[in-house]
């Protein structure tokens, strides 16, 4: 797989975890005064994610980086 490739690669799951983690945030926000362990599973799975999200700007960063020099 070439560079570029990996790139796009990384922008597509940035894309869908972004969207995927608003949804969850959204839901969470509209749930009120329901079950407090459920709430607090979605809020953990929530920061899971933007944990990922994390990781993945940084290779994504990496991946630019690498192209650059490339030329």
């Amino acid at each position: 797989m070439t560079t570029k490739d990996e790139l796009r690669r990384v922008e597509e799951d940035l894309t869908r975890l972004r969207a995927e983690n608003k949804d969850i945030r959204d839901q969470i926000r509209d749930m009120g005064a329901t079950d407090q362990v459920e709430i607090s599973a979605m809020i953990q799975q929530a920061d899971e994610q933007a944990e990922l999200i994390a990781g993945l700007e940084r290779r994504r960063d990496n991946l630019v980086r690498k192209l650059e020099e490339q030329g």
